[in-house]
């Protein structure tokens, strides 16, 4: 698989040179990979438990948490503990883990949020159909599609890019192994390799977008005919962050992707990077529970539950 010259490790830059600003940076990236893992747990455990959560939604929502969890685990411990012990290394075989789940865990999370806005879309639009479209079996065979696809598209990416030689810096401007990174530090020709992230971001990242903004539209227009606007305005107060996470994960993803080349390194790409690998983890559980009254009514009814056997 790997056809590398001289290059048997890789150097990641992390968060920035200053001491005291890293270990600012890297704090807060802790306390944010904290509340992401919790926040999570707490609505894969809640919608596990809770048998009036179990449907479509939360089912989507319980593999969507799931993923979040591994998503941000892939890159936040890593470079916490560099930025600490100031340690830049990685292993060839290390990077190529790094970017391979990455891609696995970025394509699941977009294919998981496409399926998510057609479940909210059917349940609206379509609310006597939706026990019969969204059924059981529907909802595991499109999750384990999800999950291949992620993992053929993780694969394909990974691969072209550990084909290529690496045989003058080795220096990764991230805090973390990223394919477009790798491909930049090249000496190989990588044309075909361009071709392939601009179709494959163009194709997946576009297609579930159109069909995100598609389901939405749909959405939008049934609730505009809602006459109580309380109605409305819970469901408004939902789905308009929901979108916001969407878009923002987008479009610093296919940003990151299809940027022009640039080996220098840069804020920017880091806060693009924070965009679409640690933000849209840590805000999922927060919209989804601290925003959803189901979820804080079967968290209340555990608490409640743990306390009363407690005492007894």
């Amino acid at each position: 698989m790997f056809n590398i010259s001289t290059v048997t490790e890789f150097l990641l830059e992390g968060f920035t040179e200053v001491w005291e600003l890293r270990v600012l940076l890297s704090t807060l990236f802790l306390l944010m990979y904290i509340v992401t893992i919790l926040g999570n747990l707490v609505i894969v455990t809640v919608t596990t438990i809770d048998r009036n959560l179990h449907t479509p939604m939360y089912f989507f929502l319980r593999n969507l948490s799931l993923v979040d969890m591994g998503y941000i685990s892939v890159t936040i411990p890593n470079a916490y503990v560099n930025s600490l012990i100031d340690n830049k290394a990685i292993s060839v075989a290390g990077c190529a883990m790094q970017i391979f789940l990455v891609i696995f865990c970025a394509s699941v999370e977009l294919f998981f949020l496409t399926i998510m806005a057609h479940d909210r879309s059917v349940a609206i639009c379509q609310p006597l159909h939706y026990p019969i479209l969204m059924n059981h079996q529907y909802c595991v065979q499109t999750t384990l599609a999800s999950l291949l696809s992620g993992l053929i598209y993780a694969a394909v990416h990974t691969g072209s890019t550990f084909w290529l030689s690496f045989c003058q810096s080795n220096v990764i401007p991230q805090f973390f192994c990223d394919s477009p990174s790798l491909i930049r530090l090249s000496c190989s020709d990588i044309f075909s390799n361009i071709l392939l992230v601009i179709f494959s971001t163009i194709g997946v990242g576009g297609g579930c977008f159109i069909f995100i903004v598609l389901s939405y539209i749909r959405i939008f227009s049934a609730v505009l005919k809602i006459r109580v606007k309380e109605e409305r305005g819970k469901f408004f107060s939902t789905c308009v962050p929901h979108i916001l996470v969407v878009s923002m994960f987008l479009g610093s993803g296919v940003t990151v992707y299809l940027r022009p080349s640039s080996n220098s390194r840069s804020i920017q790409n880091v806060i693009l990077s924070i965009l679409y690998t640690i933000v849209p983890p840590f805000l999922n559980p927060i919209i989804y529970s601290l925003r959803n009254k189901q979820i804080k009514e079967a968290v209340e009814k555990i608490i409640l539950g743990i306390l009363y056997y407690g005492k007894l």
